[in-house]
């Protein structure tokens, strides 16, 4: 089933393979937005089509890349503007976990993947995107964070630090946006059944955590062309139970 509130709206998604990435362009899509699926994993983002088609008649656009490949992030904001010529909705869903390990106990290899993928990645993303998103009348760029971001714990630090840094880097370009037409958003969705939950935190009955299927409603809301997001980082599970899912 179908609707239109995201009709003629298109919507690029890192991270669409899996988790909340993939729920999230299933829900764009079936709210009626194109969306255009980023992941490593061809064959995960033909799945994904596939759904996709299946519910709505209408095909994704698929972009198999990886975001520690500087190449190919270099080529993405060209791509979307020749076939689209403009991006409403920007949702940057990947990430790594990394290693869990003291700081110190960290390999620079290890670490650096970390920071490139969660901070430099997004930085490089911006970059690319903010031109053909300011063609846009109304464009959103929401950003996964993580509870680790403002309450750092032993053992994530570089995941802890590189989702600091994106929350940092992603309210600054907020600040530089204010005259133009893109407002962004940063959400936490807490604890969820993914797949690096389950890598955390591996004795967790994954049965107890909410699907990422439940945040498919506050992604939407927050695509919205009248909907326009503060910055304050947005808890998934407050806002549902005030009553918005």
């Amino acid at each position: 089933m179908t609707d239109t509130l995201l009709q003629g709206r298109i919507a690029l998604i890192t991270g669409a393979s899996r988790g909340i990435g993939r729920a999230t362009a299933l829900g764009l899509a079936r709210a009626g937005a194109h969306v255009i699926a980023c992941a490593r994993t061809t064959g995960a983002l033909e799945d994904l089509d596939d759904q996709i088609f299946a519910e709505t008649g209408r095909h994704a656009t698929l972009i198999p890349f990886d975001l520690a490949d500087g190449a190919a992030l270099e080529r993405i904001g060209g791509a979307v503007y020749e076939r689209f010529k403009k991006l409403d909705i920007f949702i940057h869903a990947a990430a790594t976990l990394g290693s869990l390990t003291p700081v110190s106990h960290y390999e620079p290899k290890d670490f650096n993947r970390v920071i490139t993928l969660n901070l430099n990645a997004t930085y490089r993303l911006i970059r690319q995107l903010e031109p053909v998103m300011k063609l846009s009348e109304a464009a959103r760029a929401i950003f996964v964070s993580s509870g680790a971001a403002s309450n750092p714990r032993a053992f994530w630090g570089a995941y802890a630090a590189s989702k600091a840094g994106m929350e940092a880097l992603v309210r600054t370009w907020a600040d530089e946006m204010e005259v133009t037409p893109i407002r962004c958003a940063l959400v936490n969705p807490g604890a969820m059944r993914t797949r690096m939950r389950a890598e955390a935190f591996p004795g967790e009955d994954p049965e107890t955590l909410p699907l990422p299927e439940e945040i498919i409603p506050l992604m939407v809301e927050l695509s919205r062309a009248d909907r326009v997001p503060t910055l304050e980082t947005i808890q998934f599970r407050e806002w549902a139970h005030s009553g918005h899912a």
